[in-house]
């Protein structure tokens, strides 16, 4: 199969996420030492949420709010103002994964480009920005502003209209997360890769076309499946 198109999901597919990082960071402007205890907290309530927003049963702003609503009762202080500074200390820790720019810059050129995210605007715009990986990309999809989540098809639609509905067989998603990243394609009708971190295992039910387990593996996978 030769490939024309490739969609990228955003976070642990081509940027890192160290959540842990990104709270202590912003906790530091709030004179508060944050934990291993306390991002276990974060983590359990986050996760849930996460699972209720892929689901469609609650939307981005309830998200982003709820998941700050105790430790914001903690500080006094507005979940959405501790959320918006999360947003800003991810952007500013940001780093690409190993070998993502020099698989984008393989490919760039030779196939169109997208991204789909269910991570936030805000953040997905500042960290393009700092990485410099923006031009790229001809679609940025956020889930935010389509107003489903990943695995609903319409942020693929919604992809695929940005790209000038390319041909469903000549699309490739690629993405770390088995229960919106690959479902979301299967179900969709496009050719997907799992980008398989270590320690993470499979689900039933849910099969890639394609399994990696880093960026530069990908890229030795498409070096004979696109279209030059």
């Amino acid at each position: 199969m030769q490939y024309t198109h490739i969609l990228f999901d955003a976070d642990e597919t081509l940027f890192s996420f160290n959540a842990y990082l990104g709270l202590k960071t912003m906790l530091l402007n709030y004179g508060v030492e944050f934990s291993e205890k306390d991002y276990q907290s974060y983590k359990d309530d986050n996760a849930a949420l996460w699972v209720q927003y892929q689901n469609g049963e609650i939307n981005a702003e309830t998200l982003q709010v709820s998941r700050f609503t105790k430790l914001a009762a903690e500080l006094n202080v507005n979940p959405k103002e501790l959320n918006d500074a999360f947003l800003d200390a991810m952007a500013e820790i940001c780093q690409p994964l190993l070998g993502a720019k020099a698989l984008l810059e393989s490919l760039h050129g030779k196939v169109k480009l997208g991204i789909i995210t269910n991570g936030f605007t805000k953040l997905q715009q500042k960290r393009l920005a700092h990485t410099g990986f923006a031009d790229y990309f001809e679609a940025l999809i956020i889930s935010e502003q389509i107003g489903k989540a990943k695995p609903a098809p319409e942020p693929f639609a919604a992809a695929l209209a940005k790209l000038g509905n390319p041909d469903k067989s000549k699309v490739l998603m690629v993405g770390d997360t088995l229960e919106s990243d690959v479902l979301g394609a299967n179900r969709f009708g496009i050719d997907s890769c799992w980008l398989q971190h270590a320690g993470v295992e499979g689900k039933e039910g849910i099969k890639p076309t394609y399994t990696v387990s880093s960026l530069y593996e990908l890229a030795e996978l498409l070096a004979d499946k696109i279209v030059a």
